[in-house]
């Protein structure tokens, strides 16, 4: 039984019609991450359990029983989700040989609408990256050429879905953790509102940024498990209290007249030409659609990621305090001195290089001398950012922007410089630090051979026009 995968409504229909089983389904991909291990995309594969459950729906549909929201849909998970009873390490020496006690909302409500987990997926070490190099189990490689950076920090989910290991997976995204690996490999990638789907369960990088996210082959796709997973919370005190409104994408492409704004610094300064081109073309064919694309001026783009990553390394160097190697973590071997040598061994031999950067600054910027010279004043900046986005919205319904300056860099290319790497974030942490929704539709191909889309942002609560305009976009693309 030969198995293809296009679309999650395709598959349901192959399913109901019986051309295909769960359990085919499953051993396809199984055979397809067995055939890719250069990619180093899966860290830990659930094969039998995987198989065991795909049984079961299939079962469950012999028996007449409907099929469920999710059925049988093959999903991986970023290395900081936790899955009972399954290992999650976050990537990183400090969590190795650790077993999650308990599931994250965003996973059982996965696996009780029917999707079955087969493993999960390399990453920056506790999400702290851009090109997926920083994980202690090594680099991910782009499945589209493998000398490149599928993104990061959730690059080994975004290449499972762009290499067919599965078909969705659930990433974090803090600062474009989706977006932009989904950018690099060509595949649609979703940052929900802050608290539209619960983080209890994910391992924890900057509180007041993180968000799950999904990747997808397609909107509709990328929408089916949103559906699934969006929702309130009693376990996570900062998720939206209110039901998500359902996302419907419409089968017609022909929508009503929509008001695109453009931030006028996004297409200048070091933007790739191919890619500035491209977008250009992508606004005039949106105007003669007779849809309003318009250049609104935007002169705290130069202070995002200054602010965004005051605040993010001070919430990480919080967060990670937890890590001891006392309760849990890695705890050196020999005696110590102290507790206080007991204390840095742990950490110094459990974290890597970039997660240290990153709490060092992240402790620096909250010093007492330092507190309102960084600190406060990257939150007054958060707070013009907000005010200043929410204004665009009450004259337009979207956002557009390019996703990354350019297309995914060569390995070790940006790893040498971190404040290139940085820079590189510079559309993506926006939408992190407005708390609105954003989602990464890939469109173009350049010169180079290498895919890269179009970023569509909306505002606060607004996930569903988010997804149809981005339904009607990837409609657009050539071929």
């Amino acid at each position: 039984m030969v198995f293809s995968f296009t679309t999650i409504a395709d598959y349901h229909r192959q399913l109901q019609q019986g051309q295909i089983t769960c359990e085919a389904a499953v051993l396809h991909y199984l055979q397809s991450i067995r055939q890719q291990p250069q990619l180093n995309a899966m860290v830990h594969l659930f094969a039998d359990e995987a198989l065991q459950t795909a049984r079961q729906l299939d079962q469950r549909l012999a028996a007449g029983d409907p099929l469920l929201p999710l059925h049988g849909v093959v999903v991986t998970l970023k290395d900081v989700f936790c899955y009972a009873g399954h290992p999650v390490s976050a990537a990183s020496r400090m969590l190795n040989g650790f077993n999650a006690l308990f599931s994250a909302t965003a996973v059982q409500r996965l696996l009780d609408a029917g999707a079955i987990i087969i493993g999960t997926t390399n990453c920056d070490e506790f999400a702290m990256g851009s090109t997926n190099e920083t994980s202690a189990y090594g680099p991910v490689l782009n499945a589209a050429d493998h000398s490149r950076v599928p993104g990061g920090s959730s690059g080994g989910s975004a290449v499972a879905v762009q290499a067919g290991l599965c078909m969705c997976s659930l990433g974090s995204d803090t600062g474009g953790s989706v977006r932009q690996p989904a950018d690099f490999c060509g595949i649609v990638g979703l940052k929900p509102g802050y608290g539209r789907i619960s983080r209890h369960g994910l391992i924890a990088y900057a509180s007041s940024f993180d968000c799950v996210g999904i990747f997808g082959l397609t909107v509709t796709d990328v929408a089916r498990v949103y559906n699934v997973i969006a929702g309130p919370d009693g376990f996570d005190s900062t998720a939206l209290q209110m039901p998500a409104p359902e996302v419907e994408i419409p089968v017609a492409t022909k929508q009503p007249p929509w008001r695109f704004a453009w931030l006028e610094p996004t297409l200048s300064g070091s933007i790739d030409p191919e890619i500035r081109a491209a977008l250009q073309g992508c606004f005039e064919q949106l105007a003669a659609a007779g849809h309003t694309v318009e250049a609104v001026p935007f002169p705290l783009l130069d202070y995002i990621v200054p602010a965004y990553y005051v605040l993010t390394t001070a919430e990480a160097s919080s967060n990670l305090s937890r890590y001891d190697g006392i309760r849990y973590g890695h705890a050196s071997e020999g005696s110590p001195a102290d507790l206080t040598a007991f204390y840095q061994r742990n950490r110094s031999e459990g974290f890597g290089r970039e997660v240290k950067r990153r709490i060092m600054l992240g402790t620096f910027v909250l010093s007492a001398g330092y507190y309102d010279a960084y600190f406060t004043k990257a939150q007054q900046v958060r707070k013009r950012i907000i005010d200043e986005t929410a204004r665009i919205f009450r004259d337009f319904d979207a956002i557009l922007m390019p996703v990354s300056p350019g297309t995914a860099p060569k390995l070790g290319e940006q790893l040498a410089d971190p404040v290139a790497m940085y820079l590189a974030d510079i559309y993506t942490v926006f939408a992190n630090l407005a708390g609105i929704p954003a989602m990464a539709v890939p469109l173009f191909r350049h010169s180079n051979g290498l895919p890269f889309g179009l970023q569509v942002l909306t505002n606060r609560g607004n996930e569903v026009p988010l997804h149809r305009i981005s339904a009607y976009l990837e409609a657009m693309r050539p071929g």
